[in-house]
C-alpha cells in the first residue's frame, strides 16, 4: 500500500479491508447472539427456575462448541472439577481458597503438559471466565453474601451463562439469577445492545485496517527516522488496546442481549454495563485509570478477590501477587507475565511518587481524580493541570513501550503459540528499556523527596 495514492489508498482501504473485515466478524458473532436472544425471549416464558437453568446450560454448550468444536471438553472439565471441589468443601470456611488452589493446578498443568499450546490458548479467555466465576463464588459464599452452595443446574447456569461464556465479562452470581429472572424488553435494553455491537465492530476496524497505517498515512511522521521505533510501537499498542475494546464492547453486547448488565434503582431500570473506558486508556490522567479502565469487571474482581485478600502481606506486596494472578489467568506467556509485572511496578511507583507530590505541594496530583470538594488548596491551578499533563503524557509513553511487545506484523502462528523470552527482550532493546529505567527513575525521585 506504500506505493498507493492517498485516493487509491483510502479506497483500496475500505474495498480491501474494511468491508472483509466486518463481514468476518459478523459472520463469526452472528450465532452467538442469536443463542443470546432467545435464551432471553425463552426466559420470558413462565418456566421453573431449573428449566431456565438448564436452557443456558444448553445454550452455553452450543456456542462453546461453535467457537471451540470438542476442544471444549477441556472447558468442561475445569467447570466439573470446580463443582466437586465446591461440593465437597461445602462445609468449610475456606471454599475461596480450595478453589483457587485447584484452578491454579489444572491451568499449570493444562499450559505445560495436557494440551499443545495453539489449542490451549484459543480457549484461554472462556477458561478464565470460568475460574473467575467459580473463585468469585466461592469467596462469596466464605463471606456469607450467599447463603447456600448453588445446586448443580445453578452452578453449570452461573457458569454456561451464554452472555459471558465466550467472551466474557465476568459478573457475580446473582447478576446471573437477575439475567434469568429477565426483565422486560424495552427501547434502552436495544439501545445498549446495539450501541456496544457499533463499537465493537468500529474497535475491530481500527485494530485491522488503521492502526497498521495511522503515521505512513493517516498522520504521515515516518519521515522522521529517529521517532520511527516509537511511532511503530505505538501503532502496535494501539491495535492492540482496540483488538480489547473490540472484545469488551462485544461482550457488553452478548451479556446485555442475554438480559445481563443492569442496575435497578427503585422502579428505574439502566442498562450500563460497562466493560472499558478506551478514553482513559488513549488519554489517561494516570496509568492506574489505565489498569483500572482496561476492563473494569476483572478489575473489580483482583480488587475484591486477590488484592483485598493480600494487603495483609503489604500494599507493594498485594500489588505485585494481584499482577501475578493475572498473569496467571492470561496463561503462563513470557510476554504477557513481563508486560503484567512491568505494569505492576509502574502503577506502585506512580502511586506512591503523586501520593508524596500532593502531600507536598497540597494539590489534586494523586492518580485518580479527587472527588469535588477534596481538601486540598491547589486543584484547578494551571500548574496542577500542566503536571496532571505530564504524567498522563508519561502513561502515553509507557503504553507505547508495553506495546510494543503486541507486534502488529508478527506471523499468526506466534501470537497464537506466544511471543518467547528472547522476542520480548529483542522488543525493549530495541526502545532501549526506557520504560523501566524511567520507572526506577520515579522511584529514585521518590525516596529522595520523602
Amino acid at each position: 500500500m506504500a506505493t498507493f495514492t492517498r485516493q487509491e489508498f483510502y479506497q483500496q482501504l475500505l474495498q480491501g479491508c474494511m468491508i472483509p473485515t466486518a463481514q468476518q466478524g459478523l459472520e463469526q458473532i452472528w450465532l452467538l447472539l442469536l443463542i443470546c436472544l432467545a435464551c432471553r425471549l425463552l426466559w420470558r416464558l413462565p418456566l421453573p427456575g431449573y428449566a431456565k437453568h438448564l436452557s443456558t446450560v444448553v445454550g452455553g454448550f452450543y456456542a462453546l462448541h461453535h467457537f471451540f468444536q470438542l476442544q471444549m471438553v477441556w472447558v468442561v472439565l475445569l467447570s466439573l472439577l470446580c463443582y466437586l471441589v465446591l461440593f465437597l468443601c461445602r462445609h468449610s470456611a475456606h471454599r475461596g481458597v480450595f478453589l483457587s488452589i485447584t484452578i491454579l493446578i489444572y491451568l499449570l498443568m493444562g499450559e505445560m503438559h495436557m494440551v499443545d499450546t495453539v489449542t490451549w490458548h484459543k480457549m484461554r479467555g472462556a477458561q478464565m471466565i470460568v475460574a473467575m466465576k467459580a473463585v468469585s463464588l466461592g469467596f462469596d459464599l466464605d463471606r456469607g453474601e450467599l447463603l447456600a452452595v448453588p445446586s448443580p443446574v445453578e452452578f453449570m447456569g452461573y457458569i454456561y451463562f451464554v452472555g459471558t461464556a465466550i467472551f466474557g465479562p465476568w459478573s457475580r452470581f446473582r447478576s446471573y439469577l437477575q439475567a434469568v429472572e429477565s426483565r422486560a424488553l424495552s427501547l434502552p435494553w436495544l439501545r445498549k445492545v446495539s450501541r456496544s455491537l457499533l463499537l465493537s465492530i468500529i474497535c475491530l476496524l481500527v485494530s485491522t485496517c488503521v492502526a497498521p497505517y495511522l503515521f505512513s498515512y493517516f498522520i504521515p511522521l515516518y519521515g522522521y527516522r529517529q521517532l520511527r521505533k516509537w511511532l511503530r510501537a505505538y501503532e502496535s499498542a494501539i491495535s492492540f488496546h482496540f483488538s480489547s475494546y473490540f472484545v469488551g464492547f462485544l461482550s457488553e453486547a452478548t451479556a446485555t442481549l442475554a438480559g445481563a448488565g443492569f442496575t435497578e434503582e427503585k422502579d428505574n431500570l439502566k442498562w450500563d454495563l460497562t466493560v472499558s473506558r478506551p478514553l482513559n486508556v488513549e488519554l489517561p490522567r494516570s496509568m492506574v485509570e489505565v489498569v483500572t479502565s482496561w476492563n473494569l469487571p476483572m478489575s473489580s474482581w483482583l480488587n475484591s478477590y486477590v488484592f483485598k485478600n493480600s494487603l495483609q502481606l503489604g500494599t507493594f506486596s498485594a500489588v505485585i501477587v494481584t499482577y501475578a494472578a493475572s498473569a496467571l489467568l492470561h496463561g503462563l506467556s513470557f510476554h504477557l507475565a513481563a508486560v503484567l509485572l512491568s505494569l505492576g511496578f509502574i502503577t506502585y511507583v506512580e502511586h506512591v511518587l503523586r501520593k508524596r507530590l500532593s502531600v507536598i505541594f497540597d494539590a489534586c496530583l494523586l492518580s485518580k481524580r479527587c472527588p469535588p470538594g477534596c481538601p486540598h488548596r491547589h486543584n484547578t491551578n494551571l500548574w496542577v493541570r500542566l503536571l496532571n499533563l505530564l504524567f498522563g503524557a508519561l502513561a502515553v509513553f509507557h503504553l507505547a513501550y508495553l506495546g510494543s511487545l503486541f507486534d502488529i506484523d508478527a506471523d499468526d502462528t506466534v501470537e497464537e503459540q506466544g511471543y518467547s523470552m528472547s522476542y520480548t527482550i529483542y522488543k525493549w532493546s530495541e526502545l532501549s528499556w526506557a520504560s523501566h529505567w524511567v520507572t526506577f527513575g520515579c522511584w529514585v525521585f521518590y525516596r529522595l523527596i520523602g
